[in-house]
């Protein structure tokens, strides 16, 4: 089958060459000034190749900065990024990471996003969302990673 024929006639499985294994977490509220679990990594470390949230309901119009941070079982949280302010964004937008730790996060309302420049390797514990405020809206999110240990699996 040609290259092209296979990515039209399945487009996941193109996707999986591509990013590795895609893992979702459902829409759910913001988490009110704290964190909240979007993945658990175990087995091992993994290579986190793509963040893309979605904001499903709008966010309320007030500060919130907002971050992802990966926490380790045994050590310390790293910020994924540095804070964007998501008040009022939009129902649609979409949110990105572009693996370099200083930049903020990106969220370009429902128009695009940006994937990140270079893989992250994060070990196991958690990936999460945290926000400075207690803002209503909600978010769904998609991961794209590969194992980079025997077992590791993200979900």
């Amino acid at each position: 089958m040609p290259f092209i024929s296979y990515a039209q006639s399945d487009p996941q499985a193109f996707a999986s060459v591509l990013f590795g294994f895609r893992a979702d977490k459902a829409a759910a509220t913001l988490p009110a000034t704290t964190n909240q679990t979007l993945f658990t990594i175990t087995g091992g470390r993994v290579a986190l190749l793509a963040l893309v949230g979605q904001v499903t309901t709008v966010v309320q119009t007030q500060v919130c900065n907002t971050k992802v941070t990966a926490a380790p079982t045994t050590g310390t949280a790293v910020d994924l990024c540095a804070v964007l302010d998501i008040s009022a964004d939009e129902a649609g937008c979409l949110y990105g990471i572009t693996g370099i730790f200083a930049d903020a996060m990106v969220g370009a309302n429902a128009g695009a996003t940006v994937l990140p420049q270079r893989p992250i390797v994060i070990p196991v514990g958690v990936i999460r969302l945290n926000t400075a405020a207690t803002n209503t809206g909600a978010t769904k999110w998609t991961a794209y990673w590969v194992p980079l240990d025997d077992g590791a699996v993200l979900a």
